[in-house]
């Protein structure tokens, strides 16, 4: 399976959501990573689901939600609602992970676990069979144009394995400093999403770059 590349609307201009969403909408990105924080889990805040229910008629894309919150369960339900079709929640900010999984499953929706920078990804082996996806944290999650944290390559590569001898199909996605430099590395280290932020929006040509980031 070729990789997917999820363009991540944090980097976006907010005065020009509608149109970072049409243009993903005509490029060659099949996701759209939507990064929603409360300013407590992390120290930044984003957008909410109203935010996601307004740009969902825009596109047939993919919605990758990702929620850097605390207490995530209390709005898996009106993110589904929004029209989130992949919810990811973080391990650090779960008390009871499995329940969480499962309600994510309930709703209808992909479930997901992200892992912060210094979380081991052997923490996820108990619930590894019950994921859709993972998202490896390679920046300390909040803000976008962080660097890539060469350690992520460590952690893929160990997470990729992990799915071979547990003979599970979780999608493995890169969450933070995914450039030109680095996407086809990680992308043959085993990642099989790459969230992309400032190397496309932070162009001249969105649409390019995107094109680029996924040959």
């Amino acid at each position: 399976m070729a990789h997917i590349i999820a363009p991540s609307l944090l980097s976006a201009d907010f005065a020009r959501l509608a149109q970072a969403v049409e243009l993903v909408d005509t490029s060659a990105a099949p996701w759209l990573h939507l990064d929603v924080m409360d300013g407590l889990f992390v120290p930044n805040i984003s957008f909410g689901p109203a935010v996601i229910k307004a740009i969902r008629p825009l596109t047939r894309k993919v919605f990758d939600v990702h929620l850097m919150i605390t207490g995530p369960d209390r709005y898996i339900t009106a993110f589904r609602d929004a029209g989130a079709d992949r919810l990811a929640v973080h391990y650090e900010a779960c008390t009871h992970l499995h329940r969480t999984i499962q309600a994510i499953k309930a709703a209808g929706m992909k479930a997901g676990v992200a892992i912060n920078p210094h979380t081991p990804v052997h923490l996820l082996t108990d619930v590894l069979a019950d994921l859709d996806q993972v998202v490896l944290m390679s920046v300390n999650p909040g803000f976008g144009g962080q660097k890539f944290i060469p350690g992520t390559l460590r952690k893929l590569n160990a997470l990729a394995e992990m799915r071979h001898i547990h003979e599970t199909t979780f999608l493995i996605e890169v969450d933070g400093g995914v450039s030109m430099e680095n996407a086809a590395l990680l992308a043959e280290s085993g990642a099989d999403v790459l969230v992309a932020g400032n190397s496309v929006f932070g162009t001249p040509d969105p649409a390019a770059a995107i094109h680029m980031l996924s040959a």
